[in-house]
């Protein structure tokens, strides 16, 4: 099993071993093409190729859009209940949101909430370079996380922020699209800055003025997506897709 980011180098490994090519983000199979049609041999003139494994049904539709040939099979990734959870205890008036993905975007965001005084009595949290375990701890204390998602294979972020009963506002990235419902994840239009503003004001008034129906809607955010995504599911799906390739 080789990663998509070898690119077209997949096709100098070794020959009559077969593969299958974890493609964790779709989008960036995309993106080498522009290069040149060399980068897309690895799934299309490829003979010891036996499928291409993606993580979101986004990323299925599209390397089965680009390359139609190619099998391509889907696994379900799994969140770990152990970290991702709600608090025993209340939560705190906390957002939290990760400030590698579109810093420009996320500066754009907060600066004119500030501005507006939505975030008055709000703590604005940027969750960088810190363990997983610290991660989820954020995670389960605030109320409400910012999801800056660009292009991606799956996005976990944003689904573990829900697991830990957070409410969701953002660009879900396409990958993410799966899991981003209403009411506890509200998507943005991508780029949109002033409709990110205004769907954040909107929480935020929510939570502030009917706290009882808040902490209700992070409680379905959380069983969503543990009942959604469990590791059970991935397991299984590994099983499924792995066992027939090794009994032949």
């Amino acid at each position: 099993m080789v990663p998509e980011v070898y690119g077209r180098s997949i096709c100098n490994l070794p020959s009559n071993v077969r593969q299958v090519i974890f493609n964790q983000n779709a989008y960036l199979t995309l993106s080498s093409l522009q290069n040149g049609l060399a980068y897309a041999a690895p799934y299309t003139n490829n003979p010891d190729l036996a499928l291409v494994l993606v993580v979101s049904q986004d990323n299925a539709d599209v390397i089965r859009r680009t390359f139609p040939a190619t099998p391509v099979r889907r696994i379900r990734l799994g969140i770990n209940p152990s970290l991702y959870h709600p608090p025993q205890g209340p939560k705190q008036r906390r957002i939290v949101y990760m400030p590698r993905k579109r810093p420009d975007d996320s500066a754009a965001v907060l600066a004119q909430l500030r501005l507006r005084g939505a975030l008055n009595g709000w703590n604005i949290v940027a969750i960088d370079g810190r363990s997983e375990a610290e991660t989820a701890e954020l995670l389960r204390t605030a109320k409400v996380f910012l999801s800056f998602s660009f292009r991606e294979g799956f996005g976990l972020p944003p689904l573990e922020a829900l697991a830990c009963g957070c409410v969701v506002v953002g660009y879900h990235g396409s990958g993410g699209r799966e899991y981003f419902h209403p009411p506890f994840a509200t998507a943005v239009e991508d780029g949109d800055i002033s409709g990110f503003v205004t769907a954040v004001e909107a929480t935020i008034y929510h939570i502030d003025n009917d706290p009882l129906s808040a902490d209700s809607l992070a409680a379905t955010a959380s069983r969503f997506a543990l009942e959604r995504y469990p590791p059970e599911v991935e397991k299984q799906d590994m099983l499924d897709i792995f066992g027939p390739l090794l009994q032949s």
